[in-house]
């Protein structure tokens, strides 16, 4: 790709990325966007994604990508793999396009199809795939199957709700009592303890 297409395109990209996350993934004009990325001609988001469809998947595949590359197999006990989860995804409030990927993710969150056991073309076969289905075996044993697929549904919701806040905090300049390290602790000791709540005790 021609190195101007290549800047264009990124531009673009960094627009939708600030106009999803504030604007909404359905509010968000396409308009807006060819304009905040400095483009005068409506037709260059379809000319480089095809679609908003096209322009959504391209944000998330680039963020997906960067998580991947510091996501680990699945390994130890629950508690254990809930920060395998985390730590990569919190990664992102470090700058701003991560945090406002976040925010992104907050409103995608519904659609991951863990809750009918059909995870999402966009997942499957990912790294964070994995984690999460050794989160649903572990969690099986102790709680059963069904169960343990609807919590591991709402531990995503939750997660991104949580992260997509931290973000709009951070991005505030607001101070917050918790550390980013501290955060993330807490969100690991949260999520794992109501994972599995009401079965026995083993994380």
């Amino acid at each position: 790709m021609p190195r101007d297409a290549t800047e264009t395109r990124e531009r673009i990209l960094r627009a939708a990325e600030r106009r999803f996350a504030r604007d909404g993934v359905a509010g968000a004009r396409l308009r807006d966007i060819v304009r905040d990325a400095g483009q005068a001609n409506d037709a260059a988001i379809g000319y480089h994604f095809g679609s908003r469809q096209g322009l959504l998947a391209a944000v998330a595949a680039r963020h997906v990508a960067a998580m991947e590359e510091k996501r680990e197999s699945a390994t130890g006990g629950i508690a254990e793999v809930v920060r395998q989860i985390v730590e990569p995804t919190a990664a992102l409030l470090d700058d701003e396009s991560g945090r406002d990927f976040l925010r992104i993710m907050e409103q995608l969150a519904g659609w991951s199809g863990l809750e009918e056991g059909q995870m999402n073309q966009a997942l499957r076969g990912s790294r964070l795939a994995g984690q999460l289905s050794a989160l649903e075996d572990a969690l099986a044993a102790h709680i059963g199957r069904a169960q343990a697929r609807h919590r591991v549904a709402e531990f995503v919701l939750f997660l991104t709700a949580s992260l997509a806040q931290r973000s709009r905090l951070v991005e505030s300049r607001k101070r917050s009592t918790l550390s980013p390290r501290r955060y993330v602790d807490e969100l690991v000791a949260m999520t794992s303890a109501a994972l599995l709540a009401g079965g026995d005790s083993a994380l």
